[in-house]
């Protein structure tokens, strides 16, 4: 295998399509010219199939972390109320950028291993008057849960007037959230996750509730003023020179999930997700987000007593070319992460699974080799 050649699963960025690749290699268009209007206009259409909205759409040339910074700046003047349930490193960063954008934060406090429950948002509330918006990580990136209760809290904030904001980077295009019938009035994505393609684009739906907030609001914002892309794009174009060659990317990916369509690539990542958690616990390994709120995109493992997760992904990294992450913020040090998104089937589980059973015998971690292999290869088997 060349040296180059790396089996990227980690909960971002992700594997990308060669055609995906490739599409980057399309010269260069004007930004402000026809070609690039009619990539915009299809590029728009698409990405409301896979949001499941009719409300705008907004592509910024920036990391996830933009786009919930922008999505928050727009809507929070000083003082708001902002309730954001924290459960990991992720839900903690956007805590932060309320505070940043000058908002107060009402943080509901989760165990790491679980996500919200829609009776913890109930009960914030009535000890919160005044409340303006809910935001809502559904996928936590840095500890593999994912917030079941996504559904209910839309409809909470739908009836009592609340905006609701939705961190989705993680999860979107891998898992449901059709964002309108969950009345979600922001919804954030990132291109380098469940969407394949490389990083360096964000992703918002905005709703018309979220829009009349955002006129009144005047958000000081430059770069992320949401009310300057509303305008530009009524032209076909952006206010700020996109980078052109992850729009080519982001085009020939969404074509590449229209051809699988949507159902199937949710079973897919189901079915996969499955099948690593069932291998890890097969071969001894505990798991730790609860059951009941395992995602489906980011499987995070324990270390196994006497193994570092450091030796464990540089002895996978160098050995067995493969590439996972460990785990974040108070987390560090204590788990693994494997990224089950994108492009992910049969083949790349089986690989993860089958290096690290060798990589865990290496450093001396006594389970049977090819348990894990075979009961993830018994669940695909099942499924076919």
């Amino acid at each position: 295998m060349k040296e180059e050649e790396q089996l990227i699963m980690l909960p971002g960025p992700t594997n990308v399509p060669p055609r995906v690749m490739r599409a980057m290699l399309k010269p260069i268009i004007n930004h402000r010219g026809p070609e690039f209007k009619e990539l915009m206009e299809r590029l728009t259409e698409d990405a409301k199939r896979v949001f499941g909205t009719k409300g705008d759409i907004v592509i910024l040339s920036s990391s996830g972390t933009g786009g919930v910074e922008c999505s928050l700046s727009n809507i929070v003047s000083s003082g708001d109320k902002v309730m954001i349930p924290v459960h990991g490193v992720f839900s903690q960063r956007v805590k932060q950028i309320i505070e940043r954008v000058g908002g107060k934060a009402v943080e509901v406090p989760v165990d790491w291993s679980r996500a919200v429950t829609i009776e913890q948002i109930e009960d914030a509330l009535k000890k919160e008057k005044g409340t303006k918006a809910i935001a809502v990580v559904y996928n936590e990136t840095s500890t593999g849960v994912k917030t079941k209760c996504l559904k209910e809290v839309g409809e909470l904030c739908n009836e009592r007037g609340l905006l609701f904001v939705v961190d989705a980077i993680s999860i979107l295009g891998g898992d449901v959230l059709p964002v309108d019938n969950w009345h979600v009035d922001i919804c954030v994505t990132g291109s380098q996750k469940c969407l394949m393609c490389p990083p360096g684009l964000a992703l918002l739906s905005v709703s018309e509730k979220a829009w009349s907030t955002i006129e009144k609001n005047k958000s000081q914002a430059h770069y992320f003023n949401l009310l300057p892309y509303r305008e530009f794009q009524k032209e076909g174009q952006t206010p700020y020179t996109p980078a052109i060659p992850l729009f080519f990317a982001l085009d020939e990916a969404f074509q590449t999930i229209k051809e699988e369509g949507l159902e199937v690539i949710f079973k897919r990542h189901k079915l996969c997700a499955e099948a690593l958690y069932s291998a890890a616990e097969n071969l001894g390994l505990e798991l730790f987000a609860d059951r009941e709120f395992r995602s489906n995109t980011v499987i995070a493992v324990k270390n196994p007593k006497g193994i570092l997760d450091k030796d464990l992904r540089e002895l996978l990294r160098k050995k067995y070319r493969i590439v996972i992450a460990g785990g974040m913020g108070k987390l560090k040090g204590t788990m693994f992460r494997i990224g089950s998104m994108g492009v992910v089937s049969r083949f790349e589980i089986l690989s993860v699974v089958s290096a690290l059973e060798s990589a865990l015998a290496d450093l001396g971690y006594r389970s049977a080799i090819g348990e894990g292999v075979s009961t993830a290869r018994e669940i695909f088997e099942k499924s076919s």
